[in-house]
């Protein structure tokens, strides 16, 4: 199988160059729950952030970051591009306010991603967020972010405007496999990198907090033998302590 062997190898290139990058994101992370801050985690590509969230053996530190804003004000195609503001301002101005009325504070952390890097909303996100005092792990693909022009009016991609990046390792386009009588590469492995590279980054973290003696609260599954009562303890201790 074509795609076993391109996770492996997405599995090599985070083992043999992504650790140091994985270690000074645990860092921020423990440096700001020992500090009274948040983890939030924004998207990081196709809904994967998920993975991270409210998870069996994961953290309960770390907490959703999503927001929407919607206008319905229909503009025909030949008036869309009128003085007083364009699409891509409002796109820009939405993240701002987001921020601006959100729970992030100085100290904090967010997590997000892009593959390419080149997309303006989490560009946007992660300028907004240093702005602030908020610290930006970005996952993305630095060989493809390398081959496209970004989106942003900066001219910035998202490991420019990121406290550490963690390359996730997906080719140019994200698809990997060759396949015989197909005219286009496919099976994409970006997601595989960002979740992989995710938990390294857990589970680095929690060892950095047991070292400190102040070991993480990390959940339980709920449907095992004990799982609600477990999850409910596990979920006041978090609130109470706050990591």
């Amino acid at each position: 199988m074509k795609y076993i062997q391109a996770v492996r190898d997405i599995l090599d290139h985070l083992e043999t160059t992504e650790l140091s990058a994985i270690d000074h994101a645990a860092d921020l992370v423990v440096q700001s729950l020992s500090n009274g801050g948040i983890i939030y985690c924004y998207e990081i590509g196709h809904a994967n952030q998920h993975d991270f969230l409210n998870r069996a053996g994961g953290l309960a530190a770390v907490q959703s970051f999503n927001f929407s804003f919607t206008v319905t004000d229909p503009t025909p195609e030949v008036l869309k591009n009128r003085p007083g503001g364009s699409e891509l301002d409002r796109d820009l101005e939405v993240v701002r306010l987001a921020v601006k009325t959100s729970n992030l504070r100085a100290g904090d952390v967010l997590l997000l991603g892009s593959v390419s890097g080149k997309n303006r909303v989490p560009v946007e996100l992660g300028l907004v967020c240093k702005e602030i005092g908020v610290k930006v792990i970005a996952f993305t693909s630095m060989v493809y972010t390398a081959q496209v022009e970004s989106l942003h009016p900066s001219g910035k991609k998202l490991c420019d405007v990121s406290d550490v990046v963690i390359d996730n390792g997906a080719p140019y386009g994200d698809a990997a496999c060759e396949i015989p009588g197909l005219s286009v590469s496919a099976l994409p492995v970006s997601g595989v990198g960002a979740i992989v590279a995710g938990w390294m980054l857990w589970e680095a973290v929690i060892e950095k907090m047991i070292e400190a003696g102040t070991p993480p609260t990390v959940f339980q599954s709920f449907n095992r033998a004990g799982g609600p009562e477990f999850y409910q303890q596990m979920k006041d201790q978090y609130e109470k302590r706050g990591y």
